[in-house]
């Protein structure tokens, strides 16, 4: 990738756009940043590794997950082109990856140091409240997704997934835009829990599926 790709990519996410050109290039030369291209299904960090840069994906995708003593495959979040990986960390006493980030698919990361964010944060105000701002967002969509699977069924779960898609796509026939195993692990449960779920919510005549929708037959659930 071109140092002009990599500041056009630079500059469309909201904490750098307002960085002068000088800045953009003090990011991208010397020995303050590396590339790193990442094949599908490969690990970028193990849990517990420590956390030294700040990542910005400049293509592809890669998803947050963590398996629990039962061999559930939880994915906290996901990341894509313009995301930033890392930051929540770089200047935390506790910098070590609480759980393990792997490519969803092949994917290009332009990794910066510590240190460019440090003097960029003291010397660009606006950089700095920007950074701020995104530390912020980050920690409430925790919040909001330990919310979500704190203490519920996994019925409720899906019928919390079915409302919310609903409204999105204006209509009780959902189109999947994720698989069957990426929606279990969005719950943190195996695939086969939500497989036998949903099969009973079909016997109950609560919705019918197939490969590609959910329809749900009984709008009423979603109230409950």
């Amino acid at each position: 990738m071109s140092i002009k790709e990599c500041t056009n990519l630079l500059r469309a996410n909201p904490l750098f756009r307002n960085l002068s050109d000088e800045e953009i290039k003090h990011i991208i030369s010397g020995n303050s940043y590396r590339i790193g291209k990442y094949k599908k299904g490969s690990v970028l960090y193990f849990q517990n590794e420590k956390c030294s840069t700040s990542d910005l994906m400049l293509s592809g995708s890669v998803v947050v997950q963590s398996i629990n003593d039962d061999g559930n495959v939880l994915t906290v979040s996901e990341f894509s082109k313009g995301d930033i990986i890392g930051l929540n960390l770089l200047f935390s006493q506790k910098d070590h990856y609480p759980m393990t980030i792997i490519a969803k698919s092949d994917s290009t990361i332009l990794h910066m140091k510590k240190e460019i964010i440090l003097e960029l944060s003291m010397k660009n105000k606006n950089f700095l409240l920007m950074l701020l701002q995104y530390l912020s967002d980050r920690s409430v969509f925790l919040t909001d997704k330990i919310k979500l699977i704190s203490g519920k069924s996994i019925r409720q779960l899906i019928l919390d997934f079915l409302a919310f898609e609903c409204h999105v796509q204006g209509s009780n026939r959902i189109k999947l835009t994720i698989t069957k195993k990426e929606l279990a692990e969005r719950f943190g449960i195996q695939r086969t829990s939500l497989s036998r779920e949903l099969q009973k919510m079909r016997e109950e005549g609560m919705i019918d599926y197939d490969r590609d929708h959910i329809f749900v037959k009984d709008v009423a659930i979603l109230s409950k």
